[in-house]
Parts: C-alpha cells; sequence; structure tokens
C-alpha cells in the first residue's frame, strides 16, 4: 500500500474525483483523497493523498493557489467559463498594459466575493450547481478572500492573460468576471491552470500517461512523503515511550515546551483552549502524524497515522 503525496497534472476534461480514481487505481491504493477541486476545464497541480497521508489533507488545503488565467472579454457565460452558453455580450475598449495593471493592482490584498452559482458549496445538502443546472438562483453570502499577486501576462484586443496567487476559497471565474467588469465590459475564464499548491511550490508534476508508463516499467510511483505536506508545522520529537502513551491516547508533557507558531492558528472542533498543531515524530524521527501542544508542553494526539500492524489510536 501506498503512503504519502502524488502531485499529478490534471489533464483538460477530467474531473478531479476522475483523475483520483484514476491514480487509486494505478496504484491500487484503497485510500486516496485530492486536495481542492479542479474544475474539469481547468489543469494543473492537483495533490493527491494516498493512505493514511489522506489525513493530512486539510492541512494542505489552507495553503496558497497559484494560477495563470486567460479571460475572454466581451462575453460573459452562465457558467463564467467556456462550458457554459453566452447570457451577455458587451463592446471591448481598448487595452494598454499600464491600465490594465493599474486595474488588477485594486484587486490585491482582502475583499469580499460571491461565490458562484456554479460551484460545488452546498445548500440545504445539494451543490449549487445542481440549483444551477435546474435554472435555480439562491443567494450567496460574500465571503473574504485574499489575493497575494495578480499580475498581467500577455493581452490581446479581446483577451488578457494573468498570474495569481491567492488563498483558499477563491473562485478564479468569479474574479474573472469582477475584472472585466472593472474594465468596462463583460468576459468569461477561457483557460485556467492551476500552477502550484503551497507547500509544493517548486515541486515538479507528473501527468497521468508519465505515471501509467512508470509504473509499466516497474518503477516507482514519485511520491512526496506525507510529512513534507506539513513542513510549515512545529515539530516535536517524542521519546520511545511518550510516543507510546501519545499512540494509546494518552497526553503527555515534554521538556522544554514546543514554541508556539508566530500566528495563531485554526483551532477547529477539535482544539482545547490555547493548543496549536505540530507535527508528532518517534524517536528515530519516524513521523507519526499530527497532535496538539499547548506552552506548558503537553502534548496530545489530533491526526495520527497508523503503522502496519497497529491498532487505530
Amino acid at each position: 500500500m501506498s503512503c504519502g503525496l502524488l502531485l499529478l497534472d490534471k489533464p483538460l476534461g477530467l474531473s478531479s474525483n476522475g483523475a483520483t480514481q484514476r491514480v487509486r487505481r494505478l496504484l491500487r491504493e484503497p485510500k486516496a483523497g485530492h486536495v481542492g477541486s479542479l474544475d474539469p476545464l481547468a489543469t494543473g497541480m492537483l495533490p493527491i493523498c494516498l493512505g493514511e497521508a489522506t489525513k493530512l489533507a486539510g492541512e494542505v488545503l489552507d495553503g496558497d493557489k497559484v494560477y495563470t488565467f486567460r479571460i475572454a472579454l466581451g462575453s460573459r457565460t452562465a457558467t463564467g467559463d467556456t462550458e457554459g452558453e453566452v447570457i451577455e455580450t458587451a463592446a471591448v475598449p481598448p487595452l494598454q498594459a499600464d491600465g490594465l495593471r493599474q486595474v488588477l493592482a485594486a484587486f490585491l490584498g482582502e475583499s469580499l466575493q460571491v461565490p458562484p452559482m456554479y460551484s460545488a458549496l452546498k445548500r440545504e445538502g445539494r451543490p449549487l450547481y445542481e440549483l444551477a443546472r435546474a435554472g435555480i438562483t439562491v443567494e450567496r453570502a460574500a465571503r473574504r478572500i485574499r489575493i497575494e499577486r495578480l499580475e498581467l501576462r500577455a493581452l490581446g484586443p479581446d483577451w488578457l492573460d494573468c498570474e495569481l496567487r491567492c488563498g483558499k476559497g477563491t473562485y478564479v471565474r468569479s474574479l474573472a468576471e469582477d475584472i472585466a467588469r472593472a474594465l468596462g465590459t463583460c468576459g468569461h475564464v477561457a483557460v485556467l491552470r492551476r500552477e502550484a499548491v503551497e507547500p509544493f511550490d517548486a515541486e515538479a508534476m507528473i501527468t497521468l500517461p508519465a505515471l501509467e508508463a512508470a509504473l509499466a516499467r516497474g518503477e516507482a510511483p514519485p511520491l512526496l512523503a506525507p510529512d513534507v505536506a506539513v513542513e510549515h508545522l512545529p515539530a516535536v520529537e517524542l521519546a520511545a515511550d511518550f510516543a507510546r502513551r501519545v499512540q494509546m491516547g494518552q497526553a503527555v508533557r515534554v521538556e522544554p515546551a514546543p514554541t508556539p507558531p508566530p500566528m495563531p492558528q485554526a483551532a477547529g472542533q477539535e482544539a482545547g483552549e490555547n493548543e496549536w498543531t505540530v507535527r508528532l515524530y518517534a524517536a528515530g524521527k519516524e513521523f507519526m502524524g499530527l497532535g496538539w501542544a499547548r506552552a506548558d508542553g503537553r502534548i496530545r494526539a489530533k491526526r495520527l497515522f497508523v503503522a502496519p500492524g497497529s491498532p487505530a489510536p
């Protein structure tokens, strides 16, 4: 069985779940899950957690994403991309690079964004895209998003290419429509590619054909170690007896106490007061999974890996 992360270069036309299932079958791994969905019409980095590494997917979801995308100006579609029918057209004003950069700069920082109807967000248990396909539109609450970088890469008479670095929850299709509106016209996403998912900014991706070919040659899949996904978290190494106690669900106290992160982490429902997430290692640097830490040195389990032949914690 596999345990680690595969950085798949998702092809055009395949859903994130479809791509994940392809990888799962190729590697004969019963447990697999992707981090952050990509539309079928989008390509690029889709981190797939395999085996026990699926327990880390929530930590990766919080990371920044990098996209390159093309906005086709002069027409808006029902879906915000090339899949939907055109529902609005408008003239495209003359475009100049300097003016475009000023417009893009206005989107930097934090702002509120209304999620599109064609999204996987749920209303009373039903994805919004199901309602949209049935011709139903519902009110959506605006959500706070963060845009770190938004740069112009190229432009034509009725299109522009941009590069974006943003926080979680940002919908590029909605952003593209807002940019077009700020330019005095309308638009939709014509091309979308995810270049990176934090913390995998520099790691290479692999395509499905390349993965199939490598496996056919008897090569091991290019999996990243599970803890690579959470290297941004503080690390705590436990002595062997402490590691066993934590695996049994007990809390231990270590010295010196772990240093809290510079910024408070999202606690989540499992966290107690003034606790933060840490990486746990058994003696010998074996990655155990995630734990909760306190400033007094108290450590307890959060999500632990199950070692072969061991009972679940």
